[in-house]
């Protein structure tokens, strides 16, 4: 720790000692045998594989975890010599899904909200409410509704809302999964300036391993299997070649390297759909609700099948309005969207008039927070519910779907005790599962190491090949790069193709 992050008198020392976490109703521990000391003040990369147990971590030091009804703990974990649940309010945590997090319904009531649980000052508590936005670069009234905000807004919001605790430990989880570019570096500096300013430790759990390579002081990356696989300072545990080979091959991502996708699905016969028109935008209008604005306007577009459309823009541009609208989820604002006979069938041009067993056999959407689509109480159940309901239930493909995805061995778990990224993976099971022919997917490399993150690219481009369109809201370019096609920017409420 170089002087300069020198911690304040209330930075929090963590300590752990054979520390475990099973949830109620699974037989493997997400997390075990883990013993760290991390020092007041000190920031740490906390890394590891895809259900490394990353978040149960988060989660333990944020004094979550400990009812007999939620799991079973083993070994311990102290925060200043204390169990974390006698030392709350020293802890302040940004959930990997934002949505879970915002409880208030105007934006400056949520930032305020757990400054007032700590009994700040009502003088002081205002003046943190604005910096703390400032800090993540949120400029939008005190009143402005919650409900109206773009999932990167709730991201930046929820972290606004820990700032203005002004807590000893700060606990980040996945903070800049669904930014922009700009956001991620935006973000990533407001947390900077916080820890100059209060001296605060940091535990931040990000596969963007880059992006804050340069500003922790400590890289710590567990083991799948339990334990630690490396711990040190960034330049030993990320540069070191026999070291970022080990990270490597456990689906760590290393700066500078990217996971080689490709391959072919087993038994792809083709579809038959030849590159057919699928859908047609004509001068469409999307808007979240039909009395509010517009969120893009005048969008001309025509998806074919067997191809891949990436939809990028900033944060709060209407990208995931959109791409629901595409779905038949979201009524046009303006304008029309067609489905072709070759999409439709019997079943009418307008896909927001289909029927929900209709629609799930020939659009698939997957949500940007995965559980919003989940339904039922095992993983298994999951993937077969979406085919029961549409009447094509496959045990062979449900099963392939799984075992592409890494999930075969999650089958009885209950989905919502998942980790982040093994819960995207399945809101994109559950939709392969159903064989639609369109996929639309918000955020589909959300929370991925690197090895599912390259499954997942692979069994994508195995179903554009196959003649599946997938239209994509992403601000992955690694992502859109490796499954090519073409890019609508979204951006001051107009759409724009760009052929790549």
């Amino acid at each position: 720790m170089t002087p300069a992050n020198a911690p304040s008198p209330g930075a929090v020392h963590i300590r752990t000692r054979g520390w475990g976490w099973r949830h109620a109703g699974r037989r493997a521990f997400a997390a075990r045998h883990l013993d760290l000391e991390i020092q007041p003040g000190e920031r740490v990369l906390l890394l590891g594989a895809s259900g490394a147990g990353k978040s149960t971590v988060l989660h333990g030091l944020a004094g979550l975890l400990g009812s007999q009804d939620e799991g079973e703990q083993e070994g311990e974990l102290l925060l200043d010599g204390a169990h974390p649940a006698a030392a709350r309010g020293r802890a302040g945590l940004v959930l990997q899904d934002p949505e879970t997090q915002v409880v208030l319904a105007r934006v400056g009531d949520e930032v305020a909200f757990a400054a007032e649980n700590l009994a700040v000052p009502r003088e002081e508590i205002w003046r943190r409410v604005g910096r703390a936005l400032d800090d993540v670069g949120l400029g939008l009234p005190l009143d402005h509704p919650t409900t109206a905000l773009s999932g990167g807004q709730k991201q930046r919001l929820a972290l606004a809302a820990v700032l203005a605790m002004e807590p000893g430990l700060l606990l980040l989880d996945e903070p800049t999964a669904n930014l922009d570019p700009d956001g991620v570096l935006e973000v990533r500096d407001a947390v900077v300036r916080v820890l100059e300013r209060t001296g605060a430790t940091l535990v931040v759990v990000e596969h963007r391993v880059a992006v804050w390579a340069d500003v922790v002081d400590r890289v710590i990356v567990l083991d799948a299997t339990g334990g630690v696989l490396a711990d040190g300072p960034p330049a030993t545990v990320l540069v070191q070649e026999g070291t970022r080979t080990r990270l490597a091959a456990a689906g760590v991502w290393v700066p500078g390297w990217q996971p080689a996708v490709g391959g072919t699905m087993p038994g792809s016969s083709g579809s038959g759909y030849g590159d057919g028109v699928l859908l047609s935008a004509h001068g469409l209008g999307v808007a979240r609700t039909r009395r509010g604005p517009a969120a893009v306007e005048d969008l001309d577009l025509t998806v074919r099948a067997g191809e891949a459309l990436g939809i990028t823009g900033p944060n709060g541009a209407g990208k995931s309005t959109a791409a629901l609208t595409l779905g038949g989820l979201l009524r046009p604002r303006a304008g029309r969207l067609d489905a072709s006979p070759l999409l439709a069938g019997t079943a009418g041009s307008d896909p927001f008039r289909w029927r929900s067993a209709q629609l799930v056999r020939r659009i698939g959407t997957v949500f940007q927070e995965p559980e919003h689509q989940f339904l039922t109480a095992t993983v298994a159940d999951e993937l077969a519910f979406g085919p029961r309901q549409a009447g094509t239930a496959e045990a062979t493909r449900t099963a392939s779907v799984a075992e592409r995805l890494r999930l075969t061995h999650l089958l009885q778990a209950n989905p919502f005790t998942l980790s982040g990224g093994e819960k995207r993976r399945l809101s994109v099971a559950t939709m392969l599962a159903t064989a639609p022919r369109v996929l639309v997917l918000d955020e589909p490399t959300f929370g991925q190491d690197a090895g599912t993150w390259a499954e997942l690219v692979t069994l994508l481009r195995e179903l554009v090949d196959d003649g599946v369109a997938v239209l994509s809201v992403t601000h992955d370019a690694e992502f859109i790069a490796a499954l090519g096609g073409t890019t609508l920017h979204i951006s001051g409420g107009a759409g724009r193709l760009v052929s790549r």
